[in-house]
């Protein structure tokens, strides 16, 4: 029955976000704090059907490393689930993401009236500025910002070159760096149809205070997220062992290509997404 289970939760997903973004397009008429608020009570939803319908909840561990005061948030992407999560946890954070995703019919009104990030990948240095100037104001706004250094999700027990997007902000925004590995791969796969019954889990690991060089940042970053995140991604399929057989159907890690960040899908253009997502939604 989990096809089932599945199909009721894409069917209410992408009608419900759809119908929902219409009834309430009259907040894009409010404030920045009027938005978010709005899309933290939509992610909220989300994460309430997938518990209620598919079966999957999901646990955070690390808590106690998340910092007082500014910081960043650099993720492992796995999953849709990804994309919505902060926003439970924080509810205003602000994520970076690509251009092109404000071309999508009114969900890319709503990416701007939340302020989120937004980088234009063939931009350059003026880009690189750019991000840093809007990483440093949102910052000030006490707002948390996350980042997903790979660009792209990939499928669990893969992993992609980081950005140096990453990097520069560590460098120039003078706030601990908060690595955060998931196993959401495990249970919401890349392109997959399917929801899997079982908990995700999120953990927020030991902050990387500023000062490093960015060669031994970037190693350290890379080696907390991605040594955590097969950690758990090991421990999701021996507790719930339903799921190795969607590991064992997995499509393969993205291309160079598709992480460099090209033009949308038409699958992109046509669903909406959560804020602060940064690839395709054809995993619905």
């Amino acid at each position: 029955m989990n096809w089932l289970r599945s199909l009721i939760f894409n069917v209410l997903f992408l009608a419900g976000t759809g119908l929902i973004l219409i009834v309430v397009s009259p907040v894009l008429l409010m404030t920045t704090r009027h938005a978010l608020k709005f899309v933290a009570w939509w992610s909220t939803i989300q994460a309430a059907m997938l518990r209620v319908v598919v079966g999957l909840d999901h646990e955070v561990r690390g808590l106690e490393n998340i910092p007082e005061g500014g910081f960043i948030i650099a993720s492992k992407h796995q999953s849709a689930w990804d994309t919505f999560f902060f926003f439970v946890m924080f509810r205003n954070p602000a994520y970076v993401l690509k251009k092109e995703l404000l071309n999508i019919p009114v969900w890319g009104l709503y990416v701007r009236k939340c302020r989120a990030i937004v980088v234009d990948r063939d931009g350059g240095a003026s880009a690189m500025k750019a991000l840093i100037r809007d990483t440093r104001d949102r910052l000030a706004a006490g707002r948390p910002v996350v980042i997903f250094p790979e660009g792209t999700r990939t499928a669990p027990g893969t992993r992609l070159d980081y950005h140096p997007g990453i990097a520069a902000m560590y460098a120039q925004c003078d706030v601990p760096v908060v690595p955060v590995a998931v196993n959401s791969g495990v249970f919401w796969g890349r392109r997959s149809y399917r929801k899997q019954p079982g908990t995700v889990t999120a953990e927020f690991l030991t902050p990387i205070m500023p000062g490093l060089k960015r060669r031994e940042f970037m190693a350290r970053l890379e080696d907390a997220i991605e040594g955590a995140s097969t950690r758990l991604v090991e421990e999701a399929w021996a507790r719930f062992p339903a799921t190795l057989a969607q590991a064992e159907s997995a499509d393969p890690a993205p291309t160079a290509a598709a992480a460099d960040g090209d033009s949308p899908t038409e699958v992109e253009k046509n669903h909406p997404q959560p804020v602060g997502e940064s690839v395709d939604k054809s995993d619905i």
